[in-house]
């Protein structure tokens, strides 16, 4: 089998199984010789921020002089970037080589009549394989929907436990409330196992407190104070974090929600400075070198795409921008899909974001939302001219003319948004 038809099987699995139970997760692992008791990890769940953290995490790790693995959820471009180890993207043949493994555990299983790993279970215990097998020593484990009965959460001896910001997303699956999607992301505490929390949302931080509680897991609160910003450009924020000491982070990015997250970086590598040896040089190298794609990512000059598609994420979005208005005109290009709240999330932005321009695109296949559909709503928000072009290399050439030279550009709306223009950002420009 060719890498290329591991990855179109992968992608028809949604057709042929449907979500299994977490104790099928955990036999999955046995039959593959538990690799996750190779190495130790770091488990991170939450609405908004965690694959930022995750990543925060990993560079800091790396930086310390450890082998560190990365598992996180969607790709933006390609399906390898679900597998990182020292921020690299594993290798084609690795991929193919784990595939070929769950691929044949999965045929044993149906076989014998039980069920066939989920799209989500496939990747996670591949994932788990790849890192067995590269002897990396230690793994930052994204969640990918909830916790509580998430595939991840079959690995049951993680030496932290890290909740970023809890928000309404996919309700239909972690309840309507706070505090009920607040159960589902702290179901990853584990007895005795440190949890670092976002505690900025009194309900969600009420909820992880009693889980740590009756768990016995002690606990450590985050705030968005706890951070203090010193400075902020486009090369990045420059904050302090004083429970550690007096000496100034820099990160990469234009967000200022990326402190928070940063600061929950800082937080766990206190935390666990008995397990880990990791001196303050290697956390501010860490936390300075770290990338994630398709978050508040400046990706040409002038450009910056930010995959935020929930609430949470837009009223992020939103805080940066406004302040970035100040300095430049804005321009934005849209796109969302259908089972998101678009029209809240468009009308939000109108009312605090003045744009120069707005270009509208559809996205996400069969969850797609005609452009025309979306702009009418821009219309009814006062955004008389919002243009409409279903073609997403077309409708980026126009938003980028659109913005000129002295403007800000956002692609915003949805990671499938941020994926294609990375993929066409690629091409184009890396040719």
């Amino acid at each position: 089998m060719t890498y290329e038809e591991a990855v179109a099987y992968i992608n028809e699995t949604p057709k042929f199984t449907t979500k299994n139970s977490l104790e099928h997760t955990k036999e999955c692992l046995r039959r593959l010789g538990n690799p996750q008791d190779s190495f130790r990890v770091i488990h991170v769940a939450g609405t908004n921020g965690k694959g930022s953290t995750c990543a925060f995490l990993a560079s800091v790790l790396r930086e310390a002089g450890y082998s560190c693995g990365l598992f996180t959820s969607p790709h933006l471009v390609e399906i390898n970037e679900r597998f990182q180890i020292n921020e690299e993207n594993v290798s084609d043949d690795d991929f193919l080589q784990a595939f070929c493994e769950v691929k044949a555990l999965s045929d044993r299983l149906v076989s014998e009549g039980s069920y066939h790993p989920t799209y989500f279970e496939m990747l996670f215990l591949m994932g788990m394989i790849i890192f067995a097998k590269k002897d990396v020593e230690y793994v930052i484990l994204e969640t990918g929907l909830g916790g509580r009965l998430d595939a991840t959460t079959a690995v049951e001896h993680p030496i932290a436990c890290v909740i970023t910001s809890i928000s309404r997303d996919h309700t239909q699956y972690l309840g309507n409330t706070i505090a009920e999607i607040a159960g589902e992301k702290a179901g990853i505490i584990v007895p005795g196992v440190p949890v670092i929390y976002d505690g900025n949302d009194p309900e969600a931080s009420g909820v992880i407190q009693r889980k740590a509680l009756e768990a016995g897991s002690p606990f450590y609160e985050v705030l968005e104070s706890d951070g203090e910003v010193c400075g902020f450009s486009e090369q990045g924020i420059w904050f302090r974090y004083p429970e550690y000491g007096e000496g100034v982070f820099h990160i990469p990015f234009v967000a200022k929600y990326q402190v928070m997250n940063a600061s929950l970086a800082i937080r766990t590598m206190m935390t666990l400075r008995t397990v880990l040896q990791v001196p303050g040089d290697a956390i501010a190298r860490g936390l300075e070198q770290t990338k994630w794609p398709g978050r508040m990512e400046m990706i040409l000059p002038g450009v910056i795409v930010d995959g935020a598609h929930n609430e949470d994420g837009v009223k992020r979005f939103m805080e940066t921008a406004e302040y970035l208005q100040r300095q430049a005109p804005l321009s934005l290009l849209f796109s969302a899909v259908e089972d998101k709240d678009y029209e809240n999330m468009i009308g939000a932005i109108c009312k605090r974001i003045r744009f120069e321009h707005v270009v509208v695109t559809q996205v996400g296949g069969y969850r797609e939302v005609p452009a025309e559909k979306l702009a009418a709503v821009f219309r009814k928000f006062g955004y008389a001219q919002a243009e409409a072009q279903p073609d997403i290399p077309m409708a980026f050439r126009m938003a980028l003319h659109a913005r000129g030279e002295k403007g800000l550009l956002f692609c915003v709306g949805s990671l499938y948004l941020a994926g294609e223009i990375k993929r066409l950002i690629r091409g184009e420009y890396n040719d």
